[in-house]
């Protein structure tokens, strides 16, 4: 697990050979009569062919044997993923979940898979536009199995215990505060040290990409080159009693049997891979002088929508920064939004709502519900006085965003038992401080 090796940089093109087996990549094209030691080539294609360049995202595996080498899938019931966003009633009401409980592996054991849990989403994989936000909670390892999104792309928030991503590029070592993408159709494994929780956003019909930077110029925010991918690694290996290969297709998970391993990838090459991200590389940008900038300012990664500005989903974080703005109220402002707003926390007490919402819980403000600071916050950072302060230290919240209008599911709604019912509580005492003889 220690010396886990990475390249750098956001959507380029790697090039990467386990070094067991110098010179596996073929030179000077990508699918030759016979490949170097004997290989299967094969492309994983995460973009129609005829995409602009920019767009057009692809990578060329070199393995033991091809992926197409196993019996039919077969239904999987397994997990509690859905994309029926009709189970109950929609809620426009503020939501706030407490952390979500982790099972404990003698009585109940969860992996990755077992353990995922759709929370809310919008949108079809059938038709290739919409979101969902899933949270998992496991306490072993996938053990002989893998998965794949055949509908989307997976981002993965963990919240507490490290990650050991096994995938067909090689592994990566993802911890709290660290963030990873992995991409539609390709396949990974998930190895835990004890019990694990995070948070998942799914989005169907868009990759993710660094936002454009407009007039803040060419650095800032997540720069490219802290972006990590990982090197090639394989294990050639029979697995006799089976090796399941599991994929989410069209919202359900199928199954199918391998008696080796999917991670026989020797080298690759390409700009479709997975890779990381940690929280603490991001170089924030803020106001200076009065009043904020939009929370759009701290957007990690976006995937488009169709229309321009618009986005079907963005990632976005509250990370620790500097606040120095003059005569302004500080902490995040009321706000009634045409987006929903999806946050969670990793670690820490988030600025607005220092008290319920906790790290390993979730909080939902649906298209134009209100939200904002509790009383608590409101007549403290009225009262204070205006000096630079460090803001957030010790804490990562962040926000998952979206232009499409999110639904519960049941299992968000009743089943979890995690809902806070008492949450629109906290602006219970607010009070009016109107006086029409003072200005």
């Amino acid at each position: 697990m220690t010396g886990l090796q990475y390249m750098s940089g956001f959507g380029n093109e790697h090039v990467s050979e386990d070094p067991r087996c110098p010179g596996a990549l073929p030179e000077g094209q990508n699918n030759p009569q016979v490949c170097p030691y004997g290989l299967y080539a094969e492309q994983l294609s995460g973009s129609a062919f005829t995409c602009p360049r920019p767009t057009n995202k692809r990578s060329w595996l070199y393995r033991i044997l091809p992926s197409v080498c196993h019996k039919p899938f077969e239904p999987l019931k397994e997990g509690h993923l859905t994309h029926n966003w009709d189970e109950v009633e929609p809620d426009p009401n503020q939501l706030r979940w407490k952390p979500f409980e982790i099972p404990k592996a003698p009585q109940n054991k969860l992996d990755f898979v077992s353990g995922l849990h759709t929370l809310c989403g919008a949108g079809e994989p059938r038709g290739r536009n919409g979101i969902a936000i899933h949270i998992f909670v496991c306490n072993t390892s996938m053990l002989n199995r893998c998965l794949y999104n055949s509908d989307g792309d997976f981002l993965i928030v963990p919240q507490q215990g490290k990650l050991l991503i096994t995938t067909e590029f090689g592994k990566m070592l993802v911890e709290p505060n660290e963030i990873c993408v992995i991409q539609q159709g390709m396949r990974f494994n998930v190895e835990v040290f004890g019990e694990t929780r995070g948070y998942i956003l799914e989005v169907y019909g868009a990759h993710f990409e660094l936002p454009d930077l407009g007039p803040i110029g060419a650095n800032g925010l997540a720069n490219p080159r802290d972006f990590l991918v990982p090197v090639a690694w394989y294990e050639n290996c029979q697995v006799p009693g089976g090796y399941t290969v599991i994929s989410k297709y069209q919202g359900k998970l199928f199954a199918a049997q391998q008696d080796f391993s999917p991670f026989n990838v020797v080298a690759w090459h390409g700009n479709y891979t997975p890779y990381k991200y940690h929280l603490e590389k991001f170089m924030v940008i803020n106001s200076v002088a009065f009043d904020h900038a939009d929370p759009s300012i701290f957007t990690v990664l976006t995937a488009k929508s169709t229309r321009l500005g618009v986005a079907l989903a963005d990632f976005v974080i509250f990370p620790p920064r500097w606040g120095v703005a003059n005569n302004t109220f500080r902490p995040p402002y009321y706000h009634r939004n045409c987006m929903s707003e999806f946050m969670g926390l990793i670690k820490g007490h988030y600025e607005a709502k220092e008290e319920g919402f906790q790290p390993g819980g979730a909080s939902l403000h649906s298209m134009m519900t209100p939200h904002g600071p509790d009383a608590e916050c409101f007549e403290k950072a009225s009262k204070a006085k205006l000096e630079p302060e460090r803001v957030a230290e010790g804490t990562m919240a962040f926000m998952f965003e979206s232009s499409l209008s999110l639904a519960i599911t049941k299992w968000g709604l009743q089943t979890s038992e995690c809902l806070d019912k008492n949450y629109y509580k906290c602006w219970e005492p607010l009070k009016s401080h109107f006086n029409s003889k003072r200005k």
